[in-house]
């Protein structure tokens, strides 16, 4: 029960410890739109444990007597949850939307349900589980952690989903955190913020019919009494616009309130028995039209998935960044996957040694629809999970956790601003440990923005564990051709014995950067701008004096050390570290030579944000390296996400600027979800301002 919280007190692993500062640029009162962490209070169950109760409201998180069966019994037997998971055909998705994830026991005993029916049911490989859940006061980790250490030792069947749930759970920023569990095809949309405002950004709206509904409401709000707003009349208008015919929804609420607004928006409500001491709870079920010839609960979705989404295989062009999280994003839902490139994966400007994983701030007012923000966010949970699998592979990290300090100099955001962040995502640190931990000596770094969980991306071990996966097939071929029928779409192509190649798939998505304006003319032809990354290997001396993380000023800097591998795609020694420095920024030039005029551009720039480095930066920069790629930008500097106007079969997923190790893997989510039917975790308006089919992009370039 929720929409349950003073400045997030929980920290990531990565913050180093703050060092006493009686003038913390931290030590200001929240903006007024910033997410407000829930208040925790204890009482005494009626078993003698120890059970969370809301600050604000004044009410239990779950039932005195027990919340785990409460749970079970009042949302997973009172919405058939057994029966109709079990019932899923393959590479169906069931969504289940939350009013109140609390401590997120609802999700944990839904999570483990869904495992133990996945075991039993081998039909049930590629069927999906959608969990949707809101919360306006989310508990601190800190704070959630101890509950759910309750629920571990009393519970040790979710003892591992807890430690998953918990790695995985999001900073208390507001909009949409998306947690993918790809181990049991769980995908968790966590939307902080007024519940109603998330709701309504759920666009119900796709380019498939019949557009995603819910499946099953859990309406878990504190009582109407202590929270009227997670019962009010605009919450209820936004679940009948969500909910179809056999839509269930259970409460453990009886209150008129809440039977009224139920039936006012279109369910049939049957009162039954409730749980422990309570009397009495609600269930719901919205039934078929009167034109129907169906009656009762028939759940017909399986019908509708067999015969509204065809899209067994997907073809899917560039095997750059975009690419390969499109594929890898495809694959992970049970799609068949033919990836292709003309040369080979990573051969364009994807293919950096590393790529810094840093987000463009914007004040916490503009957060929950601030695309850099959202992709940052989502990009490092995945990766993360990634390193995982790299590990079990015996491949180099793809994520190399190492924080990044911003100096400031190019943002648009202040210290003042930056205090507004929950300090394990963003937080201003004192002047002294900010030396400290970049190595500088001379810089004044009074102004200072220090991202703890940024770090390098490694591409060549990003696109290693891609490939691995079952379904992904790589073909190198040069497509000159796509067409479409109602059945099919087809690419037509060159493969390296120069032989024309003819492919069929359900779907083809380009994602060949500003080549994609060629391979099909309704994608807008973008601006296209050179950027050079430059290295040198440093001397012992110049080592001792270089920055220790990754700096970011009007270009940034980065130290690291080449792994197996890396000098597949880049002139780097296995073993030996290396300073980065980038990017020179030319526009209207598609050129990929190395120029030493540029490695020069880039020294330039770092020394005079940085003085001090002018002694350590080697002058001669003929010895140095480098990787000319060409990014796409759009006039708005949106990425292209969606559906070709005209068309059922052609997407495109391209123009991210420099920014697709960031923005890539959120985009792939979205437009995996507009292919196959899903709620995206990107607002309806956001959607909008991705299509490539928006206004602002109906006037070309001049």
């Amino acid at each position: 029960m929720s929409n349950a919280a003073p400045k997030n007190s929980s920290t990531s692993a990565s913050l180093p410890n703050r060092q006493p500062d009686t003038q913390s640029p931290n030590s200001h009162s929240p903006h007024p739109s910033a997410i407000h962490p829930a208040k925790i209070d204890w009482q005494m169950d009626d078993t003698g444990n120890q059970v969370p109760v809301s600050g604000e409201f004044g009410d239990v998180y779950f039932s005195h007597a027990d919340g785990l069966a409460e749970s079970r019994y009042v949302f997973l037997a009172h919405n058939q949850l057994a029966e109709r998971l079990a019932h899923l055909a393959p590479m169906q998705c069931f969504s289940i939307a939350e009013l109140g994830l609390g401590t997120g026991l609802n999700l944990l005993a839904t999570w483990q349900l869904w495992r133990a029916l996945r075991d039993m049911h081998p039909h049930l490989a590629t069927a999906k589980l959608h969990f949707i859940t809101t919360e306006k006061f989310p508990i601190p980790l800190t704070d959630l952690t101890q509950i759910l250490a309750l629920w571990a030792q009393r519970a040790p069947e979710l003892a591992e989903l807890i430690e998953q749930f918990l790695a995985a759970y999001p900073p208390l920023i507001a909009g949409c955190h998306r947690l993918r569990f790809f181990d049991d095809n769980l995908t968790v949309d966590i939307w902080l913020g007024d519940a109603a405002d998330s709701l309504t950004k759920l666009a119900s709206g796709t380019y498939l019919t019949p557009a995603p509904a819910v499946d099953a409401w859990y309406l878990d709000g504190f009582a109407p009494s202590c929270n009227s707003t997670l019962w009010a009349q605009n919450i209820f208008a936004q679940i009948q616009r969500l909910s179809r015919s056999g839509t269930t929804a259970a409460t453990y609420s009886c209150a008129g309130i809440v039977k009224r607004a139920l039936q006012s928006c279109g369910f049939e409500i049957k009162k039954v028995k409730g749980f422990g001491r309570k009397r009495e709870m609600l269930t719901a079920i919205m039934p078929a039209p009167v034109s129907d010839e169906t009656s009762g609960h028939t759940d017909n979705r399986a019908a509708d998935h067999q015969a509204t989404i065809d899209n067994g295989h997907s073809i899917v062009i560039g095997a750059g960044i975009s690419g390969l999280m499109m594929a890898w994003t495809l694959a992970n839902r049970g799609v068949q996957v033919t990836l292709l490139d003309k040369t080979a994966p990573l051969a364009g400007a994807s293919g950096n040694p590393r790529a810094l994983l840093a987000p463009k701030m914007t004040p916490i007012h503009h957060v929950d629809e601030h695309l850099h923000t959202i992709g940052y966010l989502y990009s490092s949970r995945l990766y993360r999970t990634l390193n995982d699998k790299a590990t079990q592979q015996q491949l180099a990290p793809v994520l190399e956790p190492t924080g990044a300090l911003d100096l400031l100099i190019k943002a648009n955001i202040g210290t003042e601003q930056i205090a507004d962040y929950p300090d394990e995502m963003a937080t201003t640190l004192p002047h002294a440990q900010a030396q400290s931990i970049s190595g500088l000596t001379t810089q004044d770094l009074t102004e200072n923005l220090y991202l703890p969980q940024s770090g390098l991306v490694n591409p060549h071990a990003l696109k290693d564990v891609v490939l691995t996966h079952p379904l992904i097939r790589f073909q190198q071929i040069d497509v000159y051709d796509i067409s479409e029928t109602a059945q099919t779409a087809t690419i037509r192509g060159n493969d390296q014995a120069n032989n024309t190649v003819s492919l069929d798939a359900d779907n083809v998505v380009i994602c060949a950067a500003f080549e994609s304006h060629k391979l099909d003319r309704r994608i807008f032809d973008c601006r296209k701008i050179r950027g050079q990354l430059s290295w040198f290997t440093p001397t012992a001396a110049e080592l001792t004096n270089l920055p220790k993380v990754p700096l970011k000023y009007s270009g940034y800097c980065a130290p690291f050390t080449a792994h197996a591998g890396d000098n597949e795609l880049n002139d780097v020694v296995e073993g030996t570290t290396h300073l980065l420095l980038g990017a020179s920024f030319v526009r209207n030039d598609t050129g990929t030579d190395i120029r030493d005029k540029e490695h020069q551009i880039s020294r330039d720039k770092l020394v005079t944000a940085i003085p001090e480095m002018a002694a350590v930066i080697p002058t001669d920069t003929t010895l140095w390296r480098g990787r000319a790629g060409i990014r796409t930008q759009t006039p708005d500097y949106h990425p292209m996400v969606g559906l070709l106007v005209d068309s059922k079969r052609l997407w495109t997923m391209s123009a991210m600027g420099a920014k697709g190790y960031a923005l890539a893997p959120i985009c792939a989510e979205a437009l995996a979800d507009m292919m196959l039917g899903s709620f995206a975790p990107l607002s309806k308006a956001m959607q909008a301002r991705l299509s490539p089919n928006r206004t602002r992009l109906q006037t070309p370039l001049t």
